[in-house]
């Protein structure tokens, strides 16, 4: 039987990456599956790409009212929510000296604020048991240059994992988080349009992986696929860092 069978589940920021992935890997384990984003050709092609039975919400991860909104929408569709991959982030990359409140503030909004009340926003419509997944970052672990607002972000989902379960196991409601390393998607092409530079980054990367390669979305969206499904089920406030080696070789 499929892993997901007959789950509802939403995966935030699923256009693209390790999203799309994730929701693809969903959908072969048997789950209805509803997914986000923002950029409206991304959404069009989401809808072709995954069929009609899929709900492609158009939903801002940084907006406040709109995890209300998703919840509303989620909880019309569905009825219930068994998983929810809160996936939706931005990796902005500078110099300490080069932030300023605005761009701190949208950044810690994606990755942060916005996670912490779309869960408040769910809350009525998880079935129990649920599941919660929140992809984090190694950049927690790392004290890698330029990652200060990005590391920090992600540093506040990992002791969200663990105090959201503390407080929602009472109700069948358990968080975990997934810490990946680099992965090949498209976020470095936004990182470093520039196509040399990208490629020392990606060779540099790579040299830093005792591994000797980047991780694949899928292997990520396989990680998403257990711990969203019942044979985690006593997996409860952990995190799986997925890097290849990168934070503990």
């Amino acid at each position: 039987m499929p892993r997901l069978q007959s789950k509802a589940t939403l995966v935030t920021g699923g256009t693209s990456g390790i999203g799309l992935a994730t929701a693809r890997r969903f959908l072969e384990e048997g789950a209805r599956v509803a997914v986000t984003g923002t950029n409206p050709d991304r959404l069009a092609e989401t809808r072709r790409t995954l069929g009609p039975d899929v709900l492609v919400v158009e939903s801002d991860a940084g907006d406040v009212a709109a995890q209300a909104a998703l919840a509303r929408a989620v909880g019309e569709a569905f009825g219930r929510l068994d998983a929810v991959v809160i996936n939706a982030g931005v990796a902005q990359l500078r110099p300490l000296e080069q932030w300023d409140e605005a761009a701190y503030d949208r950044s810690m909004a994606i990755n942060l604020k916005g996670p912490f009340f779309l869960i408040q926003a769910l809350l009525p419509i998880f079935a129990s048991p649920a599941s919660i997944v929140l992809m984090a970052s190694i950049n927690a672990h790392m004290g890698m240059a330029g990652t200060t607002v990005y590391g920090a972000s992600k540093a506040g989902l990992l002791s969200l994992a663990r105090t959201v379960s503390g407080e929602l196991i009472g109700r069948g409601i358990r968080a975990n988080a997934i810490s990946p390393g680099p992965v090949l998607t498209a976020i470095l092409d936004k990182l470093q349009p520039d196509a040399a530079e990208r490629e020392a980054t990606r060779s540099w990367l790579v040299s830093q992986i005792p591994l000797g390669r980047m991780g694949e979305a899928t292997e990520i969206a396989d990680a998403a696929v257990y711990l969203a499904s019942d044979e985690s089920r006593f997996v409860v406030g952990s995190e799986l860092i997925i890097d290849g080696g990168m934070v503990n070789l």
